[in-house]
């Protein structure tokens, strides 16, 4: 139990779980060591000896938010309908946590809370007559995918809804101002970033469904998806 002494000789005592608490109150997108270490009133160091520096604090902390999601299996759904599903999950409780898309496109996974979504998305398509490395194909693919708009659309909101929408402004005018660009602008509905999101989702899903049917060949799909062979001998 690390210790630092404070006015009157008296001792400011903090465990694993007073950082977990501490570091998930503040969230990912503001995690720092001195954030949680001046909330717990203790010296940085104390952390340090019990978490390993910023990257143990941000397993920490990111393994006890993950550890919150858990993505709904409706048996009912047939595969494109599950993965599309299970994107969506993703992408909603990815905007509830801010910075944890950040924490999953940068390592994944990092600790119990990330094998266990991973071990459960293969086996929710194992259920659908996938093989384990199909699944892991699949549910992987999709996952990085969702996550990634996700982290995009985290990073454009202050641009829509913060302090920088002049910023957004200044976009628009400059499409405005190119002939093409403006045409192909007004050329297209307005849709939320919600909508945007299933339709990018839809297309990568059916794409993948068509190609990698339960029973084929992960080989297969990935040849046929455009991954080269390994040269012998290389």
């Amino acid at each position: 139990m690390a210790t630092r002494p404070k006015t009157g000789g008296r001792q400011a005592q903090i465990t694993l779980a007073d950082i977990e608490r501490e570091g998930v109150r503040l969230g990912l997108a503001k995690l720092t060591v001195n954030g949680v270490a001046s909330a717990l009133g203790v010296t940085p160091t104390a952390l340090y000896r019990h978490v390993d520096g910023r990257p143990g604090l941000d397993a920490l902390v990111g393994e006890t938010i993950l550890a919150g999601l858990h993505v709904t299996d409706d048996p009912d759904h047939g595969v494109e309908e599950h993965l599309l599903s299970f994107a969506q999950q993703i992408r909603a409780f990815l905007l509830d946590h801010p910075g944890l898309a950040t924490y999953m496109q940068t390592l994944f996974p990092r600790g119990a809370s990330g094998v266990r979504l991973q071990r459960e998305a293969i086996e929710a398509l194992g259920r659908r007559g996938y093989t384990p490395a199909g699944g892991m194909m699949m549910s992987g693919t999709v996952a990085s995918l969702a996550i990634n708009l996700t982290a995009a659309e985290e990073h454009h909101r202050p641009y829509h809804e913060g302090p920088h929408t002049r910023e957004l402004e200044k976009v628009y005018a400059l499409l405005a101002a190119d002939e093409t660009l403006a045409a192909a602008h007004t050329g297209l509905p307005q849709i939320s970033s919600e909508a945007y999101f299933r339709m990018v989702m839809t297309g990568c899903i059916r794409g993948l469904v068509t190609a990698a049917p339960p029973g084929r060949a992960v080989t297969e799909v990935l040849a046929d998806l455009g991954l080269e062979s390994p040269r012998s001998g290389a």
